[in-house]
């Protein structure tokens, strides 16, 4: 075994619940900073860290022997016995009732494992949640900002998607992973008008994924314009730093709104079913406008473009 300690810390979810728990990981980094420090989650995601200040490599959860992991008294895999056990410190945040999970690991030589619960409730922000259980190894959250280090490679190629545009650019994310966290498409639509006919030095990037095709799809065909450039199903770290160099951004509650303001882009973010004092992002330069009774339908246009333009 290595001299180097290793830490893995275990993380499946989605974006923003992958992004919400960085500055958890980032206690584990500057705790340990000459640790090897590995990440166990979901390839497209992890790959934010890897590399980019949090981790020294990644591995993906989506590898099918690790299922025995999750049953009682399996034969479990020797090539994963000699990966789990050659770290010294694992956390793990797999939802894990019985210990099941848990139990496997200490099998395969793993002493010293933390179970984080990955559900959150309404008692403190996500972030600090998520930081608990590493005040058993005496760390304790006091940034609760999570921050995402685009490297080199991600700067050029993000470079290359404004280079149509080399006036300022702003960018939106019309959809999210819920439709009840959606503000009303045609209100997006509105916004984008606006913003266009009182920017006119605005190039607007419209950023979605697989989840987003229909909305992007309403605006390709309601609002063709030449100062709109869609970023569809970019790698989320060319994304951030694309992100990164855009002068505002408006989104819901969603990953790539996590993601904008990760990269300390000025956001502006509506809120509707999910609560801001749990789920929005403690970044400085975040502007958070809540629905009415939750409402997201009753967040007027001139409400956000006000927002946006200040």
């Amino acid at each position: 075994m290595s001299e180097r300690p290793r830490i893995l810390v275990i993380r499946g979810g989605a974006i923003g619940d992958f992004i919400v728990t960085l500055p958890a990981i980032r206690l584990l980094r500057e705790a340990f900073p000459n640790a090897h420090l590995e990440i166990l989650g979901y390839r497209h995601i992890v790959a934010l860290a890897e590399n980019r200040f949090y981790a020294n490599g990644t591995r993906c959860i989506e590898y099918g022997p690790l299922s025995a992991f999750f049953a009682k008294g399996a034969t479990l895999p020797e090539d994963l016995i000699d990966y789990f056990g050659s770290f010294q410190q694992v956390v793990s945040y797999l939802f894990d009732p019985d210990q099941i999970f848990e139990d496997n690991v200490r099998r395969a030589g793993v002493k010293h494992f933390l179970h984080g619960s990955p559900k959150v409730d309404d008692s403190a922000h996500a972030t600090v949640q998520l930081a608990r259980p590493l005040e058993r190894i005496a760390l304790y959250l006091e940034d609760e900002a999570p921050r995402i280090f685009p490297h080199a490679g991600d700067d050029a190629t993000a470079a290359a998607l404004l280079e149509k545009h080399d006036g300022p650019w702003w960018a939106i994310h019309p959809g999210s992973g819920s439709e009840r966290k959606n503000w009303p498409a045609e209100n997006w639509l509105a916004l984008a008008r606006e913003i266009l006919d009182a920017r006119p030095n605005i190039h607007l990037a419209l950023v979605g994924g697989e989840a987003d095709r229909a909305v992007l799809a309403d605006f390709e065909r309601l609002l063709p314009h030449a100062r709109i450039t869609f970023w569809v199903d970019q790698p989320l770290p060319v994304l951030a730093a694309a992100i990164a160099r855009c002068e505002r951004f408006a989104g819901h509650d969603s990953g790539v709104s996590h993601l904008a303001a990760a990269v300390e882009t000025p956001c502006v973010l509506l809120f509707g079913p999910t609560d801001p004092d749990v789920w929005a992002p403690r970044n400085d330069r975040v502007q958070v406008i809540k629905a009415p009774d939750a409402d997201l339908s009753r967040i007027t246009v001139d409400e956000v473009l006000a927002a946006f333009l200040d």
